[in-house]
């Protein structure tokens, strides 16, 4: 921590009115001194993971900002954390306008923190000049970071608080250990979901992108669509607990800041960084789950030598390729895994890994802004594929498709793609689901929109949904 000697001659020097967190962090930037806050780890016994998340959840509920990232365990996936949560904001960092990606890195500099938050997928616009006129019904805004005072960690078997060396953690230990549990599947949410693109509209459109692949304009598109439900009232936690219990995703995301929530199931990794070792898996391929063991070793064999998925998956493994070649060592960029099928609760998804080392100068921002939006949520080429998806979609993605996830002290840093998701605002009782398939020139448009609503189906399960389809 370093301090100035007299705030007054900070406020009449350089016009700041009052000695904020945020004005620190600026300061810190300003003069390359990192406003590091020095925590320290505590370490709890571990007993009952299931009870403790939900018991952190519950407990979190008291300050305005939390997430929590759940990676449900997953082997193959290169986590570091079984479960974490972070709330009690220090400072954040929101905002939707240029120069996002900028304030970022100030952000990671001044602070030398954790920081946890998401990018959406309108961050495109801080990268190349196109714009979105779709409407936007949950304006979430486009950049939003905090850094917590209170970080929990689950793994390995044990428990860790990471606080400031001013804070005790056991209070709070205590009195999370106190927090009553409940079966969030009491929580009944009868939900009507109504489609923002009909059917027809849908498929007419899914053509006209696929003329467009004939001439060559582009060569795929990830096309997207939202359901959405007006003036409800739901639980987050608790929904959350539902859509995590029945889909078990890797990428696992809760988020809220004030009114505005992300309930994310994602089983996609956007991009995650180990020193300077930067690692992407982009999904494309999926295939419908079946209770009968026999019926689902087909189904994965089938989409395992299905040419067309195949085919997509390649072609985003290139554009990620091309995008870490940007900020990588030469020679250093190499597929680790092609088109392999990994199962999940309700799909099988044909899964690849990208890695890359990264030349040194490369900072955090820099790695991400490179790679940003992910390929496998926007097509190749990327510019043009995001400027016929702003043509031809009807809503703006916002969240959707954007990246969720962590920076910690070191610049390492873990995000998800904001996929399986719902999106809530409370003040407006506003609900989004969104999804979306690549389209080919091999795609069929009905088995397009068909993916679609397979790959809504946890999360319409969880909802108890009723579906209003406009034909």
């Amino acid at each position: 921590m370093i301090y100035f000697n007299h705030p007054a001659n900070i406020n009449k020097n350089y016009g700041i009115k009052s000695l904020t967190a945020d004005s620190i962090d600026y300061f810190c930037y300003k003069f390359n001194k990192p406003n590091r806050l020095k925590r320290h780890i505590t370490t709890f016994p571990h007993t009952d993971i299931d009870k403790y998340k939900q018991q952190l959840l519950i407990w979190s509920k008291r300050y305005s900002h939390a997430m929590a990232l759940d990676s449900n365990e997953y082997p193959h996936q290169e986590i570091y954390y079984d479960f974490m949560l972070a709330t009690d904001p220090i400072s954040t960092l929101q905002q939707s306008s240029s120069g996002a990606f900028d304030e970022l890195q100030k952000k990671i500099t001044a602070t030398g923190d954790w920081l946890f938050g998401y990018l959406s997928y309108d961050l495109k616009n801080d990268i190349e000049t196109i714009q979105s006129t779709n409407k936007n019904h949950l304006e979430f805004p486009e950049i939003l970071f905090f850094q917590p005072k209170r970080v929990w960690i689950l793994k390995n078997g044990h428990i860790e608080a990471h606080y400031p060396e001013s804070v005790d953690p056991l209070d709070d230990w205590e009195l999370i250990c106190s927090m009553e549990v409940n079966n969030p599947n009491t929580h009944q949410h009868n939900i009507q979901l109504k489609s923002r693109i009909s059917r027809a509209d849908y498929l007419r459109n899914a053509e006209s992108l696929q003329k467009h692949i004939a001439r060559g304009d582009i060569y795929e598109v990830n096309f997207c669509m939202e359901l959405y439900a007006d003036d409800v009232e739901i639980s987050p936690i608790s929904l959350f607990q539902q859509l995590n219990a029945s889909s078990k995703s890797p990428f696992a995301a809760f988020l809220q800041a004030n009114n505005k929530f992300l309930l994310s199931s994602s089983p996609e990794r956007f991009l995650k960084r180990v020193g300077d070792r930067l690692i992407s898996q982009p999904i494309k391929g999926t295939a419908k789950r079946h209770q009968n063991q026999e019926d689902d070793l087909k189904a994965a064999k089938q989409l395992i030598s299905n040419e067309k998925e195949r085919a997509e998956n390649t072609m985003i493994v290139d554009l990620v390729r091309n995008d870490m070649a940007r900020v990588a060592k030469k020679g250093s960029v190499q597929v680790e895994e092609l088109c392999k099928v990994y199962p999940f609760t309700h799909v099988h998804q044909m899964i690849s890994t990208v890695s890359a080392n990264l030349r040194p100068e490369i900072d955090v921002i820099d790695a991400i802004r490179a790679c940003f939006p992910m390929g496998s949520m926007t097509g190749a080429p990327k510019l043009r594929a995001m400027q016929l998806i702003d043509q031809y979609e009807t809503t703006k993605r916002g969240l959707y498709s954007g990246a969720v996830g962590y920076i910690d002290p070191n610049g390492d840093f873990d995000f998800n793609v904001v996929i399986r998701s719902l999106q809530y605002r409370s003040d407006t009782k506003y609900l989004s689901v969104q999804v979306g398939s690549a389209l080919t020139a091999a795609s069929e448009p009905v088995s397009e929109y068909d993916e679609c609503m397979l790959k809504a189906k946890g999360i319409m399960k969880v909802l108890h949904h009723k579906m209003t389809i406009n034909l």
